[in-house]
């Protein structure tokens, strides 16, 4: 392909991509992966060009384009190289017109600028995320597996997370496919150190999806006592269990559970739990610098369902909670409608539920729970609380 070819290249698959947020339709890494199949003659290197210039005029523009040709003149607008190619050669795009304007750039779609958190770096949302490891403690220490990473950095207060650089290949390594270490970001692994999972507890992830937290809770109560995983979606839940074989995790259940109907699957747990995890179905605006085309998905509208399926699942997440045990309320979103404000509300709901302070070495105070950004903790953007059932 030539230069120009990528660029038009770049403009079809936005335009896809856009048509795609618009219409809830397959995120962009899946459409990208699509458009390669379909033209085998790309090489390796027409490949990597072509999507970075995708995501490079993904990440410049908060609000949706309305063509692809407009996001890319917009990103042209700030590099005269990529300028200079829209030139109206064979394969490349037609020459940008005077006065033709491109899509305008920002960090985020203006309606929900103001719902974010008052200390969220909005800037660094966008950033390239790097790679997290945890090391698995059910298979090795973290010691032994630092030296199968050379490239790897120590994140400051967990001794069991390793940092790679963005795009390392950690599921082609052996460590990987033995189970010494699974990709998770540090901010994830906070969220598990305030869980508080301990050997021989009754611990609940409540909203487990493919089990990530699951077994990081797994590896802190050392296998001992009941883990169960539990979900509304099979399909994730299915995705668990060869992760939970792999890491040795083998004590834990899966809890499919009837959406809408969720409180009759878990009635046997009801008052038995010591700790009770739920990580929120939410907006994913902690995680736009994995996926920053989900800017472009997100709409008040589906706000307002998210924040009202959070309430119902706390509502009755609440019961399985044994005396004196405590419920993780956790979400990778940054709007104070699905962080803060929604623990205000479930604790004016629920008296005889105290908030527990958090000192953790990362993040901030926010409210009754914690704060973690991009910005300001290098991790993911989460927003997680614990909050104790009063002892009977």
């Amino acid at each position: 392909m030539t230069p120009a070819a990528r660029i038009q290249a770049a403009i079809d698959l936005l335009d896809a991509i856009i048509a795609s947020a618009r219409d809830g339709g397959p995120a962009a890494d899946t459409l990208i992966a699509r458009y390669f199949k379909e033209r085998r003659y790309a090489g390796s290197r027409d490949r990597r060009a072509v999507r970075d210039h995708v995501y490079d005029a993904i990440r410049r523009a908060g609000e949706r384009p309305e063509t692809g040709r407009a996001a890319m003149i917009g990103l042209a607008g700030e590099r005269p190289e990529i300028a200079a190619l829209f030139d109206g050669s064979v394969h490349g795009p037609l020459p940008i017109e005077p006065g033709e304007e491109g899509a305008v750039a920002g960090a985020v779609p203006g309606w929900i600028a103001p719902l974010l958190a008052p200390a969220v770096e909005q800037e660094a949302l966008l950033g390239r995320a790097p790679v997290d490891l945890r090391v698995n403690r059910l298979k090795a220490e973290p010691a032994g597996v630092a030296p199968l990473f050379p490239e790897a950095e120590a994140v400051a207060g967990l001794p069991d997370a390793l940092r790679l650089p963005e795009g390392f290949p950690v599921e082609q390594s052996a460590a990987w496919k033995d189970g010494l270490v699974e990709v998770q970001d540090a901010g994830s692994q906070w969220i598990v150190a305030a869980c508080d999972a301990r050997p021989g507890a009754t611990v609940v992830d409540l909203c487990a999806g493919a089990g990530g937290k699951t077994l990081a809770m797994a590896a802190a109560m050392r296998g001992q006592g009941r883990l169960v995983a539990a979900d509304t979606i099979r399909s994730r839940l299915a995705r668990l269990e060869p992760r939970a074989e792999r890491a040795g995790a083998t004590f834990v259940e899966t809890l499919l559970l009837d959406q809408a109907h969720e409180a009759r699957g878990l009635a046997d747990l009801a008052g038995q739990a010591d700790v009770v995890l739920v990580d929120a179905p939410c907006s994913g605006t902690g995680t736009w610098r994995r996926n920053p085309e989900a800017r472009w998905r997100l709409t008040p509208q589906r706000l307002d369902r998210l924040v009202a399926e959070q309430a119902r699942i706390l509502y009755f997440a609440a019961p399985l909670v044994a005396p004196g045990g405590w419920l993780v309320y956790a979400t990778c979103a940054l709007t104070d409608y699905e962080g803060r404000g929604q623990v205000d509300a479930f604790l004016s709901r629920h008296p005889g539920w105290t908030p527990e302070p958090l000192a953790l070495p990362a993040g901030r105070a926010h409210g009754a729970g914690w704060l973690l950004t991009p910005g300001h903790d290098g991790t993911d953007g989460f927003f997680f609380a614990r909050m104790r059932r009063e002892a009977a």
